[in-house]
């Protein structure tokens, strides 16, 4: 098996863009999870990272919207907003095509899925590689779902996303880290922005650790726009993740409404292989 960790985080751009302005505690507790994560990742000896995020109309738009996107590019750059704000310097991220076409060409035995030779990253992948790779040094692999724009994929079909993404990296030799970024409540480019449905997010999580497929798939988007906002669709990238580790229940190691990054922030372990098969 070569899935050796999988998990969750949060890529509000207010992490880093005014990270600073949240409550001291709060934002040690966010950053010491996130460095655990990273800690995790490097210790299981990752040898890529396939990362699953909403993109925010920075590579897609409406002339052209993919349901399932995965980067197959020779390198990737980000952030694709302006780095004085997002307080993130442009860099070049490493990439491994031919990783990337052995993926794409098994998950597509199963579930149909685009591919971007060019990608340019925004905060949704920038923010989480940001405090997971710091140095950059782990190749990446970029999967999009939209999670922007109707018609979205109904989430069953992010749960067989999931499924097909799990038996693709067990088919390849390398040791791979899978992390899904986004998804609990916020409003953003709206009046509400800055509101959070506290209660609606710990039950979402609840639910993707302990991996329960028919509460998962329950949610309806007209359920989930009134409860979390339009920015909570990204619930699509957290069900890939859980279905890709179903065998397992999950850790919360990092999970707390922080209103000046305008979301329930959120670290989750949904998988680490177990400690005889890291060899």
């Amino acid at each position: 098996m070569s899935l050796v960790y999988a998990g969750t985080c949060c890529h509000s751009p207010a992490i880093t863009s005014r990270g600073e302005m949240a409550d001291p505690q709060l934002r040690r507790q966010l950053l010491e999870a996130f460095d655990r994560q990273r800690r995790t990742i490097e210790g299981a000896g990752a040898e890529a990272i396939v990362m699953v995020s909403s993109e925010h109309f920075a590579n897609f738009f409406m002339d052209n919207m993919p349901t399932f996107s995965i980067g197959i590019a020779d390198e990737y750059y980000g952030p694709i907003e302006d780095p004085n704000w997002l307080k993130i310097p442009r860099t070049t991220i490493p990439a491994n095509p031919d990783l990337s076409l052995r993926l794409i060409n098994q998950v597509m035995q199963s579930v149909d899925v685009c591919f971007a030779q060019e990608w340019k990253f925004d905060h949704g992948m920038s923010v989480p590689l940001h405090f997971l790779t710091p140095q950059y040094k782990i190749p990446i692999i970029p999967v999009n779902i939209n999670c922007q724009s109707k018609p979205m994929s109904p989430l069953h079909r992010s749960w067989a996303l999931g499924l097909a993404l799990r038996e693709a990296i067990n088919s390849a030799p390398e040791k791979i880290a899978l992390i899904g970024t986004g998804g609990t409540s916020h409003w953003p480019c709206t009046p509400d922005s800055g509101k959070i449905n506290e209660a609606w997010d710990r039950t979402l999580i609840d639910h993707l650790i302990n991996k329960r497929k028919d509460a998962l798939l329950a949610y309806t988007d007209e359920d989930t726009y009134r409860e979390g906002g339009g920015g909570a669709f990204e619930i699509r990238t957290s069900v890939c993740i859980a279905a890709a580790t179903e065998e397992q229940t999950g850790e919360v190691w990092f999970c707390e409404p922080i209103p000046i990054y305008a979301t329930t922030c959120s670290i989750l372990s949904l998988y680490q292989q177990p400690l005889d098969l890291l060899t």
